[in-house]
């Protein structure tokens, strides 16, 4: 609930958004006991639906957890009559948007039965439906932001995860890092080199760093000086970086732009770079 921002007052804005007022409660109070009387087959219509969609498999197959999502909807179902929407009433809609997350529930399909459990419950209801309806649509706010936060979060591990794949920082032998740069390197990545690297000096407290672009087609001027920062950077961090595989054309490309290389230590292939690195740690 904190990570999503759901404290106390953005609750109770959800609820004024809905038009939830002491009006609606006395009619929800009214519609209270067909509603827990019939719990099981709204609880039915809910799940039926998700039966006959194929996107719904991992839910309806996970014998585990299709028992609990029964149990947790039948108990969600008993309190939208309870007149109570506060935190606990939120912390029990979060638990099931994420089993739904859990196992793979698209967002459509939840809507689709969602849609058939507000039929099911109509039918019950009767005049007092429209109240019950708003406690409904702030329910589905809560869900679709659970799915669409989780959605996001897993994303962003991915995201990391990939970006940690695409810079790797490999040590090579004690005090020796190797940094092997492959495709397109643009102006975040470089920024990240930097910081896997800079992070990797500190905690193997190397003193070479072989950073080897082979792999790297082009470099443009922004990407360039950014790679000329992590040199510089590391330097200031007490660690010796090289640079080896400069193709023909990213040199070009380099002299065209007017990048000074006269600081940087560049040796033509990754092989070179890893004798140099040697001698360096022999001097030392």
């Amino acid at each position: 609930m904190r990570a999503m921002g759901l404290t106390r007052d953005a609750i109770q804005r959800r609820r004024a958004f809905v038009g939830l007022t002491a009006d609606d409660l006395t009619e929800i109070a009214a519609a209270k006991s067909a509603v827990q009387s019939t719990v099981d087959q709204h609880v039915d219509a809910f799940f039926g639906y998700l039966a006959n969609i194929p996107e719904a498999r991992g839910v309806m197959q996970n014998r585990e957890a299709l028992g609990l999502a029964r149990q947790l909807k039948r108990q969600h179902l008993l309190a939208m009559v309870e007149g109570d929407y506060g935190e606990g009433y939120v912390e029990q809609r979060l638990k099931l948007a994420q089993l739904y997350s859990q196992v793979g529930l698209e967002l459509a399909v939840f809507l689709g039965a969602f849609n058939q459990l507000l039929h099911s419950l109509e039918g019950v209801a009767g005049n007092h439906f429209p109240s019950l309806c708003k406690v409904a649509f702030f329910d589905i706010g809560l869900i679709c932001d659970v799915l669409i936060y989780e959605r996001e979060r897993v994303i962003r591990i991915q995201s990391e995860a990939i970006r940690e794949l695409s810079t790797p920082v490999l040590q090579i032998r004690e005090r020796l890092l190797l940094l092997p740069i492959i495709g397109v390197v643009d102006t975040h990545r470089a920024h990240q080199i930097m910081q896997n690297l800079l992070a990797a000096v500190r905690a193997k407290r190397a003193k070479v760093v072989v950073m080897d672009v082979t792999g790297v087609a082009t470099i443009d001027s922004k990407v360039a000086n950014h790679l000329l920062q992590t040199v510089a950077a590391a330097r200031l961090m007490g660690a010796e970086v090289i640079v080896t595989g400069i193709s023909a054309e990213v040199a070009q490309s380099l002299v065209a732009l007017g990048i000074d290389l006269g600081k940087v230590t560049a040796i033509g292939d990754l092989q070179g770079g890893l004798e140099d690195a040697e001698r360096l740690l022999e001097e030392d």
